[in-house]
């Protein structure tokens, strides 16, 4: 009938969704990895990041044993198949008092389409990285005391510990007994 022709395929755009994010997660700070399996660590980071830990009803320590549950013995990584397994583990948890059903199709509306590091955050973001790094007011300890109020860096006055200009590094012993040997 075509009523479950349109729910299979609906359902499978969305897990292609989910996959994407996963595959993006599972490549997360590892050049090197094919995005067919993903670390611990990359889970808990796309736990955290989509929402799914929520600190309350899923902790890290949820979400470490559900990894640990699903993935083969031996293994360091978990298969998306696995990784499904484990969304119908946790859902459960995060969604309390919905279907099964209902439960898995909200967890995985909390990670379609994210990639690592853009909660909450526009793709716009990126661009403007910079300016963090050169908001002066931002500077903390010995860095503030170098740039006045407008920002403009004092040179050497704003570093305490101006050096003897004497030549020789500070710890060095024979300061002053070069020309006796000589």
């Amino acid at each position: 009938s075509a009523s479950s022709l349109t729910i299979s395929c609906l359902h499978s755009s969305k897990m292609s969704e989910v996959e994407n994010a996963f595959r993006k997660f599972a490549v997360y700070g590892d050049t090197s990895a094919s995005g067919n399996d993903m670390t611990g660590k990359n889970f808990s980071k796309m736990c955290k990041e989509c929402g799914v830990m929520d600190g309350k009803a899923v902790t890290s320590t949820d979400v470490d044993i559900v990894f640990n549950k699903v993935k083969t013995k031996g293994a360091r990584t978990i298969t998306f198949a696995e990784f499904q397994q484990a969304m119908k583990e946790l859902c459960g948890k995060r969604f309390k008092g919905k279907s099964p059903e209902e439960a898995l199709q909200a967890m995985y509306g909390l990670i379609e389409g994210k990639e690592p590091g853009s909660v909450g955050a526009t793709k716009a973001t990126k661009v403007g990285g910079v300016e963090r790094l050169t908001d002066t007011s931002k500077y903390t300890g010995s860095h503030k005391e170098r740039f006045d109020e407008s920002g403009k860096g004092k040179g050497l006055a704003g570093r305490q510990d101006l050096t003897d200009n004497s030549g020789y590094v500070g710890a060095y012993k024979g300061a002053g007994t070069y020309d006796q040997t000589h």
